[in-house]
């Protein structure tokens, strides 16, 4: 089966295309990772005025979805470009806020880009905390029984690192592998209770498979961009007379990279297509893990220069790391295929 975006779906590819093409995302995401957020949440609202985070909610609430495909073409873009922010936790919010009051009261600033939303689904620690205006907390969501608690949540404050995207401490701050994802500590109570039982446990789980479709097509695009920036490097740096891109060894890395994204391509757009969590799982485990193999080869033919923090392909490289194990590790989504 062949999965192509019809001409509109294109159209809008390319809008976004240019649109962060003029934006010098680059420049964005150091001054992001420095916890300035002037730039970002510029671009964030350039971003939500494209459609972008209208796409996750309904009409009735000002959105003009849900259109899970168009997300999918719209976050591979993002990916693309290394768009920071919590891009992912703002279109899975909508799915945790379906109640009628909950609706009326969050989507259409979430539809707007007014509101940027963070969610933690053990309660505890949210990507961009310091950034986000909306703190979502579920405790019990995902996998407890007898219902979880939806919460509004605050934050302690401090950027924080956690788990397997932890990679160094500096006093209270804890840096990412990833230095533009910024994960925060959430306060675990006081927060106002906003939904209880077992419909939160249900709508957890639905924000996850939104969430885990939105990781799948940003490491796509991540994927896409390290491997475009490899070829050109490769033609541009000569041994013994010529371009290293003429040697066989490096077209057969770089031949197997492609293959592994183009594989993932499909099975993102078909994940999006039925929105099974089996198929999204499946199209995120197959996305981030393409993306990373495509990381490690851009790493390897770039040499020296790729291990520099300052060489902008470090901005993919260590969000190729990151995104492998956000909203579940390849382990976790291969469970839940094999199920």
């Amino acid at each position: 089966m062949r999965f192509l975006l019809d001409d509109e779906q294109r159209a809008f590819a390319h809008s976004l295309d240019a649109l962060l093409t003029a934006a010098d995302t680059p420049s964005v995401v150091r001054s992001w990772s420095a916890g300035d957020h002037t730039a970002g949440r510029a671009l964030w609202s350039r971003i939500a005025d494209a459609g972008v985070f209208a796409l996750a909610v309904p009409e009735a609430y000002e959105g003009v979805g849900p259109l899970p495909v168009e997300l999918a073409v719209a976050f591979v873009e993002l990916g693309r470009h290394a768009v920071p922010g919590p891009l992912v936790e703002t279109v899975a919010a909508p799915a945790l806020l379906t109640e009628p009051g909950l609706a009326k009261r969050f989507l259409p600033g979430l539809a707007s880009g007014e509101t940027i939303a963070t969610v933690a689904l053990d309660g505890s620690y949210a990507l961009d905390g310091d950034a986000a205006t909306l703190h979502l907390a579920i405790e019990g969501g995902e996998d407890g029984e007898g219902g979880g608690e939806l919460r509004l949540a605050q934050w302690h404050g401090h950027g924080q690192g956690q788990g397997q995207e932890q990679r160094q401490e500096h006093g209270p701050v804890r840096t990412s592998m990833d230095p533009a994802r910024r994960l925060t500590r959430l306060q675990e109570d006081g927060g106002e209770l906003l939904a209880a039982g077992p419909q939160v446990t249900a709508a957890a789980a639905h924000s996850l498979t939104w969430a885990r479709l939105a990781t799948a097509a940003q490491a796509l695009g991540v994927g896409l961009t390290l491997l475009d920036r490899t070829v050109a490097y490769v033609k541009q740096r000569s041994q013994f007379g010529v371009p290293i891109g003429s040697f066989q060894a490096v077209k057969h890395r770089l031949a197997d990279a492609k293959v592994a994204l183009e594989f993932a391509r499909p099975l993102l757009f078909g994940a999006a297509l039925t929105m099974d969590p089996a198929d999204v799982a499946a199209a995120k485990v197959t996305a981030c893990e393409a993306a990373y193999t495509t990381a490690r080869t851009a790493l390897q033919l770039h040499g020296a220069i790729g291990y520099t923090a300052e060489y902008d392909l470090s901005l993919w490289l260590t969000k190729a790391r990151a995104l492998r194990t956000a909203w579940g590790t390849p382990g976790e989504c291969r469970e839940l295929v094999l199920k």
